[in-house]
């Protein structure tokens, strides 16, 4: 067999193991990031959605690699809830100026005037979209690989024990 032959055959044999180790994280990704896209993760203010449990854990293994929840923190001494939730803080400090800065400033005509209304929202929906269509994509394409990898593989309990081993290794690492 020549050399070249033998590369590449290693090269496909790397190839397989190391997807079907990998396959079960992916999938797990792929999920989980998807739902983060919605934020079903997370309470979001104003709301009384409360998100599963194993849904909460699940994202903070994604994003945190742990499985421990934070403590909420308290909210600042100087922010209070206003009557409707939202936060209500104290006015800023008036700023002053020096008048040899203030020469060099730029004239107010070219500053964006401030008068106390919000930018508008950008629409993110289709940019969830987009992305919730990539975590789809990318759970299809690794279970299709694993389908392909199982159907067509010479050595079936290899696979399985490989594939076994992608999910008991992160099982392992969350108790050590």
């Amino acid at each position: 067999m020549a050399l070249s032959h033998r590369f590449l055959k290693a090269v496909r044999s790397i190839h397989l193991y190391l997807g079907v180790f990998t396959a079960p994280a992916l999938i797990f990704f792929a999920i989980t990031g998807g739902l983060q896209t919605f934020s079903f993760h997370e309470t979001t203010r104003g709301s009384d959605y409360k998100p599963p449990a194993w849904l909460a854990s699940a994202a903070q293994l994604h994003k945190k690699q742990t499985l421990v929840m934070p403590a909420r923190r308290p909210r600042p001494e100087g922010v209070a809830a206003g009557a409707d939730g939202a936060r209500t803080s104290p006015p800023p400090a008036p700023v002053t100026v020096d008048a040899p800065a203030a020469e060099h400033a730029s004239p107010a005509s070219d500053r964006p005037a401030d008068n106390g209304q919000a930018k508008p929202k950008k629409n993110l929906l289709p940019m969830k979209l987009f992305f919730a269509f990539i975590a789809l994509s990318l759970l299809l394409s690794v279970l299709t690989g694993l389908y392909m990898a199982w159907r067509f593989s010479r050595r079936p309990a290899l696979f399985s024990a490989v594939f076994v081993a992608g999910i008991a290794m992160p099982l392992l690492l969350m108790f050590f």
